[in-house]
């Protein structure tokens, strides 16, 4: 599969950026999509102005904005990095061209695409079905890395609490 990637590789800009740079703010149309190759960031957006975290990525992941990116409609929410990174930018024009030509590529996003679609589906239900406390036990047991890598705050807001529940909530365990 790398041999697939490779040869578009001309393609793909890198960069550095530090933390809490925007790719991509709630409302902006997405024209790019980004790969990490180091660090970490978050989907956060916007309820009658108080920030809500909805999900992290980190290094070996796609992001950009789904439904923005395929069918130009301003985004859901905003893409932001939580520490100092490295990413890969790729145009939407590129991108499309890139699934075109190479079927083990498109294969292989669809299938990401997929697995993205089922951690979203496990995260919708969790937050409905469970109490914080049990949010967090599958945090702690499905996504430990995040513990050690994200502010509380962000991970309060991701949980639907507020940081001092967040703290009450480890201090019981």
């Amino acid at each position: 599969m790398a041999t697939a990637w490779q040869q578009f590789a001309h393609f793909f800009k890198k960069a550095e950026i530090p933390a809490k740079t925007v790719l991509l703010r709630e409302g902006e149309v997405a024209r790019k999509i980004y790969y990490i190759e180091k660090g970490c960031f978050r989907l956060s957006l916007n309820s009658e102005g108080k920030d809500i975290t909805c999900q992290f990525f980190f290094e070996g992941e796609g992001i950009s904005s789904a439904e923005s990116f395929k069918y130009a409609r301003p985004s859901l929410y905003t893409i932001e990095s939580i520490e100092p990174s490295i990413i890969y930018t790729l145009d939407k024009e590129d991108f499309q061209m890139m699934i075109r030509q190479s079927p083990a590529i498109k294969e292989e996003l669809e299938e990401r695409t997929f697995q993205q679609l089922l951690i979203m589906e496990k995260l919708f239900i969790s937050r409905i079905k469970n109490s914080p406390e049990k949010r967090y036990e599958e945090l702690i047991s499905q996504y430990p890395h995040i513990l050690q890598r994200v502010p509380q705050h962000y991970i309060a807001s991701f949980l639907g609490i507020t940081p001092v529940s967040l703290s009450r909530i480890r201090n019981r365990r």
